[in-house]
């Protein structure tokens, strides 16, 4: 494994920096190279400009390293990994990587919402006691096609955990934390898959969690849909595992029933199709719904190498 900064890569004049970030966002990468561009150019387009972002190639065998270089700003990080090693272990390498205050999140086929960034940061400074902040999402299929939002409810840490058994509605793409949260629970590696749960699963008795009610992220739904059953199993045997092991029995038997209802749920809604989860979603409003066609203008713009 290989790690670089921008200027050690040389990459179209990127000059590196010293200075301290406030906040780090880890962006792994895995043959991400059709979707990559939109994601990263959602961070540069960001209202809240102290960052870092790190982007760790997970020995992509498409032109994910390539996207990764065609980037010249100072503040982004790259990360050439010549084995795959999977997603919790590429988290762990970003957060030890991390020099913000702050540890964010980012997938490669996701885009932030401009203002998500100064949003989450504004509310982890006036909420002192939350350790991890997540946000509601839009999601959609294809390149832009709506299917509705989440349904966060109140986003209290009460109301995120009132079913551990269950799992955790916090999007993981949209986490933002303590960078020193992180280091103290870590991501486990065995947990590949569904490895937010598991995290928030080990780590609820202990911590404060809350959701913003407004979608800060655009949630690419052909991404969940797939490998939805090794995902399932991934939960059942982490979060069974940890349950057994903590002593809370009730929630062994609990999450044993919840995710073998799911796996039967999620065989239905694949022949139904994504009609099923449209109807699970609640529409977007006006001015989410401006925001985000204001969004795909503009990145659209940029692809094609205009000023916005």
């Amino acid at each position: 494994m290989v790690t670089r900064s921008v200027k050690s890569l040389d990459v179209r004049g990127g000059t590196g920096s010293d200075k301290q970030p406030l906040v780090t966002i880890a962006l792994p990468v895995y043959n991400g190279a059709a979707t990559l561009s939109v994601a990263v150019h959602s961070i540069l387009m960001q209202s809240f400009s102290d960052w870092e972002l790190i982007i760790l190639n997970d020995a992509s065998t498409d032109d994910s390293l390539a996207v990764m270089r065609s980037f010249d700003d100072s503040r982004i990080r790259l990360v050439e990994g010549e084995e795959n090693i999977g997603l919790s272990a590429r988290l762990n390498m970003a957060m030890d990587m991390a020099r913000g205050e702050y540890f964010a999140r980012m997938d490669q086929d996701d885009i932030s919402f401009p203002q998500r960034l100064e949003k989450q940061l504004a509310y982890l400074q006036s909420h002192p006691d939350v350790d991890l902040l997540s946000a509601n999402v839009v999601v959609f299929e294809g390149v832009d096609e709506v299917l509705g939002q989440w349904d966060v409810g109140s986003g209290t840490h009460e109301y995120i955990c009132r079913h551990p058994w269950r799992g955790f509605y916090m999007a993981h793409p949209t986490w933002m934390g303590r960078l020193h949260w992180f280091r103290h629970y870590r991501y486990r590696t065995c947990a590949d898959g569904a490895e937010d749960q598991d995290l928030l699963y080990r780590s609820f008795r202990h911590s404060h969690f809350a959701c913003l009610s407004e979608p800060l992220l655009a949630y690419r739904e052909a991404r969940v849909l797939k490998k939805m059953f090794r995902a399932r199993m991934v939960v059942l045997r982490s979060l069974g595992r940890e349950a057994l092991v903590s002593g809370f029995y009730v929630d062994a038997v609990k999450i044993l029933s919840v995710q073998m209802a799911k796996i039967f749920a999620d065989m239905l809604r694949h022949g139904l199709g994504l009609h099923a989860l449209r109807n699970a979603l609640l529409p977007l409003d006006e001015k989410t719904r401006a925001e985000w066609c204001d969004i795909l203008q503009k990145l659209k713009c940029i692809q094609a190498g205009e000023r916005v």
